[in-house]
């Protein structure tokens, strides 16, 4: 390939900017991009050929760059998004972006305060599988594959992304016409609720897997986080379909012109489960759709609260075509995703699972999977809360959650993009917390106090910086293997 032209990303280290960066790069854009903390995922960025640099530097930036995507994330105070508004260089949110680029396809867009990563990764695997051409942006990093974007395009899908239409002069919009249209092409994308971004996303077809109370900082009520999911549902193309999952509070809007599919494991539905077992570890059920029984399925990953995602995913195959062995093939050998119910260490007398929840729905979830997977044993979890605004507005609905535990090791909370919010923190959510076996525990204190317990089911949860605990947890889980 032989393009011109350059982006640079404020926040490249973000699951979502990185995908997008990988996008870029893979057409051979030049990419570089600033984040505030070095960690695996730049690190294989880096290896990748993206120059990444960590501090707020003027000096490191490239001269005169096409277009600049930033991340919410990013404060407004940040010199070199300060720099690039005086400057007048071309800037553009991620979501912005990624809408540009998905209206150039098919795109299957996966929707929900939970649930969204695992089955959109399930449903690029089911594509991939199934030979469809497609892209997929995905918000963790797929276990089958080792990325969040995968891409079966080849040089002549790109007609190129030229400097002249990636610049930013006044004159020039910022354009994606060079994308090569693709009829029998898919893209898909996690449609984000947060910042309202998902609704730069015109989908073929939607799916909603939940709409709980959540980002309310942004919505200010659930009602209008549930209108918010209504508005996205206007987006569906005309011809599409939405898959939404049964009991689900969102109002779909006018929808003479798009077909509406529900979905359950828990009762009748459009696609639903039925016959659901456990066997040796892996759950087994009989999938129903409009067009029959497909009996006898077989997850590849645990957990009751993935058989739910992999119905959506199941149904958005259905949708399209794909014949039923591919579907049973695909849900086989599906692999998961990092850090969602990611079982780090399993041996007779310990097993620690990895995840990212943060909210009480998917924590509850998380929980109550593992009991059902463990019966008898001892289970001790480690949980980070996220943002401040998120522990205060769902305290309650938090420590009920965490009660399933049998012991809890509580992390202060992780701010992320928020500054702290006067007098919230982990302690108001510890004195919620009615169970025994519990106690305020510091980062730097953690592996050792793990080690004073030898937990016989040990669970990390949340979605700040705890993941940076799970080599050294699994280390010294481990220490002696050979």
């Amino acid at each position: 390939m032989n393009k011109t032209g350059s982006v640079y990303f404020l926040g490249i280290g973000g699951i979502g900017m990185s995908a997008l960066a990988r996008f870029f790069a893979l057409q051979g854009v030049s990419v570089s991009g600033y984040d505030r903390t070095p960690t695996s995922l730049t690190d294989q960025l880096e290896c990748e050929g993206i120059k990444i640099h960590f501090t707020e530097d003027l000096s490191l930036i490239p001269v005169d760059p096409d277009l600049v995507i930033f991340t919410p994330a990013i404060p407004n105070n940040h010199r070199e998004l300060l720099y690039f508004r005086e400057h007048g260089i071309r800037l553009k949110k991620r979501a912005e972006v990624l809408g540009m680029i998905s209206r150039q396809f098919k795109t299957i867009a996966v929707a929900g305060t939970h649930g969204k990563t695992s089955t959109s990764t399930m449903i690029a695997h089911i594509l991939h599988t199934a030979g469809i051409k497609n892209l997929a942006f995905l918000g963790g990093i797929s276990k089958n594959y080792g990325t969040n974007f995968l891409s079966d395009l080849h040089d002549e899908d790109f007609a190129g992304l030229p400097a002249p239409l990636l610049t930013s002069s006044p004159d020039r919009p910022f354009s994606m016409s060079s994308l090569s249209s693709s009829a029998d092409t898919f893209c898909v994308v996690e449609a984000d609720e947060y910042d309202r971004s998902f609704l730069q996303l015109s989908p073929f077809i939607a799916v909603i897997t939940s709409a709980d109370a959540d980002h309310l900082d942004i919505y200010g009520s659930h009602d209008d986080l549930l209108k918010t999911f209504t508005e996205f549902t206007a987006g569906i193309s005309a011809g599409g379909s939405l898959v939404l999952k049964a009991g689900t509070a969102v109002v779909p809007a006018l929808n003479s012109y798009y077909k509406v599919y529900d979905y359950s494991i828990r009762s009748t539905a459009s696609f639903f489960a039925r016959n659901i077992r456990l066997f040796n570890g892996k759950l087994h059920f009989d999938f129903v759709s409009p067009g029959g029984i497909s009996a006898d399925l077989v997850l590849g990953v645990q957990g009751r609260f993935n058989l739910e995602n992999a119905i959506a995913a199941l149904a958005v195959g259905y949708l399209l075509g794909i014949d039923q062995l591919i579907l049973r093939q695909a849900l086989l050998s599906y692999e998961g995703v990092q850090r969602r119910f990611d079982v780090r260490v399993q041996q007779p007398d310990v097993v620690y699972i990895d995840d990212y929840a943060h909210h009480p729905e998917e924590l509850k979830a998380c929980i109550s999977a593992v009991i059902e997977l463990y019966p008898g044993k001892r289970i001790t979890g480690v949980f980070q809360p996220h943002l401040y605004s998120r522990t205060r507005d769902l305290a309650d609905e938090f420590a009920r959650s965490l009660e399933l535990l049998d012991e809890l090791l509580l992390l202060e909370i992780y701010p992320a993009r928020e500054l702290p919010i006067e007098g919230v923190t982990s302690q108001i959510l510890f004195d919620l917390i009615n169970l025994p076996d519990k106690r305020l525990v510091q980062k730097n204190n953690l592996v050792a106090a793990l080690q004073k317990r030898k937990p016989e089911v040990l669970l990390t949860l949340g979605a700040g910086d705890i993941d940076q605990f799970v080599k050294p947890i699994t280390d010294m889980l481990t220490k002696g293997e050979k």
